[in-house]
């Protein structure tokens, strides 16, 4: 996609200013990441409070508050694990690998034999996996070769999605879907 021809400085809360002070409504939230708005500043002071204590605990470490958020955030939503991601795509990505895992190691998929299913229209992303589920020329035109494995079908045609598992339900580890397209 093309981004649009504004060129934006500032944001608060809702509303977003381009160089020449024009002030718009952000209804796009930077695709969901900032739908509790711009700049709130509770999340603003948290992001100081702790950039100012430690700004970032590589994976190569534990830390004294992933603990603590692990058990409130599994808790809250009735999970027995979670594994934090920086982005969406990440967790896409995670979401392809996890499956794949499953699809080795409990379903008994041969090794390098699993395959994902797609709804058509989907977008997670930009990197090698996410394009490759895609059926968006303008998103993988230009970045081949793609990720084996993966299959496509149309959105919200349940008998395109069954007739597939009819056809290889044996090499199927998952099916990744964007309800709301």
């Amino acid at each position: 996609y093309h981004p649009l021809p504004v060129v934006l400085c500032k944001g608060r809360n809702t509303k977003v200013w381009d160089v020449d002070g024009k002030e718009y409504f952000d209804f796009l939230s930077a695709y969901s990441a900032v739908n509790q708005g711009h700049c709130h500043p509770k999340i603003v002071n948290a992001l100081i409070e702790q950039a100012q204590e430690l700004t970032l605990t590589s994976r190569a470490f534990h830390n004294d508050i992933l603990g603590e958020y692990s058990e409130f955030i599994t808790s809250y939503f009735g999970m027995d694990r979670v594994l934090p991601m920086n982005t969406g795509v990440e967790g896409g990505e995670t979401a392809v690998k996890l499956a794949r895992r499953w699809g080795y190691d409990v379903k008994g998929i041969p090794e390098n034999q699993a395959r994902i299913l797609f709804a058509n229209q989907n977008f997670w992303g930009r990197t090698l996996a996410a394009i490759s589920s895609s059926n968006d020329p303008t998103a993988y035109n230009g970045f081949g070769p793609y990720m084996p494995g993966f299959s496509h079908v149309p959105f919200n045609d349940v008998e395109a999605l069954e007739a597939e598992f009819k056809r290889d339900a044996m090499h199927i580890a998952a099916f990744m879907v964007e309800p709301i397209q």
